[in-house]
């Protein structure tokens, strides 16, 4: 029997199809991998912003992440909304029992806007009780600057940005740097002590709803398949370079639009 690797996404569900679930399920299709779920929120959005959330129970979450733990062993996690204390103590409890090989946390705490996302509660527990369980993982400038209590402004901010929360929580991190000034973007890891940086052109588009989500879970895809982190990185990097670039004419919706997940396959 052929297979192919598993990877769970655990996250809220964005009923417009841009980001959370939706788009993490598209990416790891797209990435040739299969893709399992479990919810964290239910939320009422779409490009113009978000209208309601919902937190689903922890104990669901639980039974979520258990009923797909236990049977389809997961390759990799990916982890993305965390709306509450609650959800937070079960994801860690969950990752604790099952101990997946290879998790990335996107850590959404801040709107685009600039508004924080949690209480300051459940950042706290996030930086006691998850990030010390994950592998990888990829804050914002603006969630590295929240998470440090300084600002993380330049590469330079970045650098020392992601060597500081490695070595407090003992994971990889990519401090994303797509909100940098100029025409110009770049990513940092910090890995095993060393720095690799992801230079590119920005891209003109009205189009970046969920690109956070789809870097995330594509490194997961890229890792389930066997790649290194660097490189699993700088494949998604290149995924969603061009998810962006079929997606900036896209017309779906009145604001902030989705990227384009699959697109045709270079000769």
């Amino acid at each position: 029997m052929s297979t192919i690797p598993v990877i769970l996404t655990i996250a809220g569900s964005d009923c417009s199809g841009g980001a959370g679930i939706q788009a993490d399920i598209k990416t790891i299709s797209a990435l040739k991998g299969y893709a399992a779920s479990v919810i964290t929120a239910v939320t009422a959005q779409n490009t113009v912003g978000v209208q309601a959330v919902y937190s689903i129970p922890s104990d669901i979450v639980r039974a979520q992440i258990t009923s797909v733990m236990e049977d389809l062993q997961p390759a990799a996690v990916k982890i993305g909304m965390v709306h509450n204390d609650a959800i937070v103590h079960t994801i860690a409890e969950c990752l604790q029992r099952f101990q997946p090989r290879f998790v990335v946390y996107d850590p959404v705490m801040v709107s685009t806007s600039g508004r924080k996302l949690m209480t300051e509660d459940t950042i706290r527990i996030i930086q006691e009780e998850l990030f010390p369980l994950c592998s990888l993982i990829t804050p914002n400038l603006s969630e590295a600057s929240l998470l440090l209590s300084h600002p993380v402004a330049d590469i330079e901010d970045m650098k020392q940005a992601a060597c500081e929360l490695a070595n407090r929580y003992h994971c990889a991190v990519l401090v994303k740097g797509g909100h940098l000034s100029g025409s110009e973007m770049c990513d940092v890891l910090y890995n095993n002590g060393g720095f690799s940086l992801f230079e590119q052109q920005k891209i003109e588009s009205c189009n970046l709803h969920g690109t956070g989500c789809t870097l995330s879970s594509a490194i997961a895809a890229f890792v389930a398949c066997g790649k290194e982190l660097k490189e699993a990185v700088r494949q998604a990097k290149a995924y969603i370079n061009k998810a962006i670039l079929y997606g900036k004419d896209l017309h779906i919706g009145h604001g902030n639009g989705p990227l384009c997940h699959f697109f045709p396959e270079e000769k």
